[in-house]
């Protein structure tokens, strides 16, 4: 979302001559966010290979799907501010020809670092052009209805995105190379930058144009130092020097970005946003379903491919089941938020959410997809689809018009970061385990031959100790939304009726 101010003006010159053009704009915002949400998952399916072509070990493996969250997440709220104040058209296409520069050079990776960089690249610019997209929709739709409609496609987009991305993983992986789940979007990314400097209208906001480039470096370098941290835990162990000095520098890093942001007469993160009862409840609710949600897809996708035997192809396609629940939960969700409240909704979700990511503990080398993880996939996709409604309104309930843009964004940026670091975590606790199971379990071989079924029990074994971390993770998010969140049915209503829910 983009960052506005109270003395946000729309430029006279957003207006398309015709309606047509607007919705040929919207074609345009639409393919940006479509690439943006697409290759947050594209990447997961081809994990198992291009790790393989790149000799990339089980520790930083998660770094292909870390470093784009990482930047986008925390580089978000400046790119907001940005696109406010240089123009929203200009980033917008800035963003897209960046992204594609960056997928080009992923698709084009001779080492695992050169991966990082490129995905971490993609991340940035995608903070670029996600706020500034959203910006530019609202502005150029102007009328109730119509702009009702925009946000229904670019909602639609935002929420199958993921989907489309894990089964186009799958077909470019298996028909193709790994390496064209990131080239694909390159051409893309070109072809809507050209179209927005036909079709879109420039807009920008003015005032004071001071950007918190302090708390943005800390508050990145923080979060970039303790998943670096929880990755030094999983190849060196948690009392090693390097994990030890990483966790204390991203404490101290952190520690500066809250001290800056109190102190900043334009803080990036204003304080009383997020110190707020409801929003607060509904952040941190969001930042532990992003920590305990995203390592899911990496561990379900290494034990589709490598203990089921699936192709990319029919792991992308497993994958599906996740948006027939999110919309089945979310669709639910929409017709009970006024009658109901957030608070139930978002407390049950959460915990519907936790009882399926339970359900997947049960897996082993033996059971089967429609069994085991066809229902467990419902369950936990039906729980999030009743959250995020709710999530998204609370996070706007009495915010002041000044502050809307950074509450908004908030929700995606929390996610994002939770997603980060849950993957770091999730996938150091995963390599612990599989350590720790074979150290215990050694003295069951009785010949060389039984060493890869004991692997192969030690890699289940472990996918499912990370499940029961996710499960408590999500579970204590429905106990925090529950505790905190104590909105009223109607200011829900009238935070998602405002111009600022949009």
């Amino acid at each position: 979302m983009s960052i506005t101010t109270s003395d946000t003006r729309v430029a006279p010159d957003i207006s398309p001559d015709s309606g047509n053009r607007r919705w040929l704009a919207l074609t345009v915002i639409a393919v940006a966010q479509l690439l943006i949400v697409l290759d947050a998952t594209i990447t997961t399916i081809a994990l198992p290979t291009a790790q393989k072509a790149l000799h990339i070990s089980d520790a930083n493996r998660q770094w292909v799907i870390t470093t784009y969250a990482l930047a986008f997440g925390g580089l978000l709220l400046l790119g907001g501010r940005i696109a406010d104040y240089t123009g929203r058209k200009r980033a917008f296409i800035i963003g897209l020809l960046g992204f594609a520069a960056a997928s080009a050079l992923g698709g084009a990776a001779v080492n695992e670092g050169m991966l990082f960089a490129a995905r971490a690249l993609q991340g940035a610019f995608g903070a670029l052009m996600a706020p500034a997209a959203l910006s530019l929709l609202t502005v150029t739709f102007t009328d109730a209805k119509e702009r009702a409609r925009a946000f229904g496609v670019y909602g639609a987009i935002a929420g199958g995105g993921g989907a489309v991305g894990l089964l186009m993983g799958g077909l470019l992986t298996e028909y193709a190379s790994w390496r064209w789940t990131l080239l694909v979007s390159a051409p893309i990314a070109i072809l809507a930058a050209l179209a927005a400097y036909r079709f879109v209208g420039e807009s920008r906001a003015e005032g004071n144009t001071r950007y918190d480039l302090p708390g943005a470096f800390t508050s990145t370098l923080g979060l970039v130092a303790l998943v670096f941290g929880f990755t030094k835990a999983s190849s060196d162990g948690w009392g090693a020097a390097a994990t030890v000095e990483s966790l204390v520098a991203a404490g101290l890093l952190l520690i500066g970005f809250v001290i800056i942001e109190l102190r900043s007469s334009h803080p990036l993160l204003p304080m009383r946003v997020i110190l707020d009862r409801n929003r607060g409840g509904s952040y941190l609710s969001a930042l532990l379903l992003g920590v305990g949600l995203f390592g899911v897809f990496l561990f379900l996708t290494f034990y589709l491919q490598i203990t089921l035997g699936y192709s990319a192809l029919q792991t992308g396609v497993a994958f599906l089941p996740f948006t027939l629940g999110i919309i089945l939960g979310a669709g639910l969700s929409a017709q009970l938020l006024t009658r109901v409240g957030p608070r139930i909704l978002m407390a049950g979700g959460l915990l519907l959410a936790a009882v399926g990511m339970v359900m997947l503990t049960r897996i082993g080398v033996d059971t089967g997809f429609w069994s085991h993880v066809f229902p467990a996939e419902l369950v936990i996709s039906f729980g999030i689809g009743v959250t995020f409604g709710p999530m998204s309104n609370t996070a706007l309930v009495g915010v002041a018009d000044h502050d809307a843009g950074v509450a908004s964004a908030l929700i995606n940026t929390s996610q994002q970061i939770g997603g980060s670091l849950g993957t770091a975590l999730l996938n150091t606790i995963f390599t612990s385990a599989v350590a720790g199971y074979l150290t215990a379990h050694q003295h069951d071989i009785t010949s060389p031959s039984q060493l890869p079924g004991l692997q192969a029990v030690a890699t289940v074994h472990s996918y499912t100790v990370a499940f029961w971390v996710s499960a408590a993770l999500i579970g204590v998010a429905s106990l925090i939304a529950f505790l905190l969140v104590r909105a009223s049915r109607a200011e829900v209503a009238d935070s998602a009726a405002s111009p600022a829910a949009m």
